[in-house]
């Protein structure tokens, strides 16, 4: 490996040392959203002092000042001195992305990072060794049961149904758009959760009935929580896997193969199969691993993470493609977004 690296970072590891502090950077991050610092200086119609943000957020003059100062240099903030006061402003990628009234803002998948996964990865070598998710080690429950850890309380589901409603809001167009979805009529979203993705398919195919189909608990936290106005989604209760599944034309499996070992996926794509007519479909949306598993690192990072948390794994297009035909479904089509999440759709 040393022979493809340059001889300044065989002198001095620089990409080194970010990596091995990059979980710091992340803390940062998380505790300026926990703090809420982007909310303060987002409603702020001018630049604010330490003190000031200290103040106004109950926390300690130094420290804040020197978080203040972090996020100036990973140029999330900005500063300007004034009378020799340092005043810190909101960069437009942190009022877009970091603030919680923002249309686009990550806040919800920040804090269930810093409150959920950070403290699963701090088991991290445990998984490794045992091979299986650190659910019980880190919050005292069953690893079995992966839901029951993720809603092990109303709390902690509305931290999840945050998260993957972020990432609906920040990926959801690319993937309802990586094909052309217009002639299914009926699209259910099984186990759409929030139901952000199946309102994303609502506005890019409005001609066509889009079903959000989750767990009891799920939908009523979905309808109390996130439940937007003239709301052109419906929710029906269900499970997936011990329930029947409503007819469609298509079928929506948003990030929920990768939760699973395979057996368990084939189980719950031959039901679908079973279900559905000739000339329906399925729509996987999954970050997808390159042939050789040599990348994407995030999503190399995303299958750790299905280790320490779930049961399952990210997975290269032709495991996709293999388990599509072995249940019945042809004609696989796989499109990478160049984003965060990729989609396949597969054909009865």
């Amino acid at each position: 490996m040393a022979e493809h690296l340059s001889q300044s970072e065989l002198d001095y590891p620089f990409k080194l040392l970010e990596y091995i502090n990059g979980f710091r950077v992340s803390k940062v991050i998380f505790s300026a959203c926990e703090l809420g610092v982007f909310d303060l200086l987002l409603k702020s119609q001018e630049a604010l002092s330490a003190q000031h943000v200290a103040q106004e957020l109950g926390s300690n003059v130094d420290g804040m000042e020197r978080l203040l100062d972090a996020l100036v240099g990973i140029e999330i903030l900005e500063v300007e001195k004034t009378d020799g006061t340092a005043l810190y402003s909101s960069t437009d990628v942190a009022n877009l992305y970091l603030a919680k009234g923002s249309a686009k803002s990550l806040h919800d998948m920040i804090i269930y990072q810093s409150q959920t996964i950070y403290p699963l990865w701090n088991n991290m070598v445990d998984a490794i060794r045992e091979g299986k998710n650190q659910n019980e080690k880190t919050f005292g429950l069953p690893s079995e049961d992966v839901f029951q850890a993720l809603y092990r309380s109303e709390e902690e589901m509305k931290k999840f149904m945050g998260l993957m409603n972020s990432s609906w809001v920040l990926d959801g167009h690319d993937i309802v758009t990586a094909f052309n979805l217009s002639c299914f009529q009926r699209i259910v979203d099984l186990g759409g959760c929030t139901g952000a993705l199946a309102h994303e398919i609502a506005k890019a195919y409005p001609s066509s009935s889009v079903t959000v189909f989750d767990l009891p608990k799920v939908v009523e936290a979905a309808q109390k929580y996130f439940w937007q106005e003239n709301d052109a989604v419906a929710f029906q209760t269900g499970d997936f896997f011990s329930g029947e599944i409503p007819g469609a034309d298509l079928y929506v499996l948003a990030r929920i193969i990768h939760d699973w070992p395979e057996e368990k996926c084939l189980t719950l794509l031959k039901k679908i199969y079973d279900t559905c007519k000739p000339g329906a479909g399925v729509l996987l949306v999954e970050a997808m691993l390159f042939e050789n598993r040599r990348g994407p690192v995030m999503a190399q990072i995303f299958s750790l993470n299905m280790l320490v948390q779930a049961e399952g794994r990210e997975r290269p297009p032709s495991k996709y493609t293999h388990m599509l035909n072995k249940t019945g479904f042809q004609d696989v089509q796989v499109c990478r977004t160049g984003k965060s999440y990729d989609a396949i759709l597969a054909i009865r």
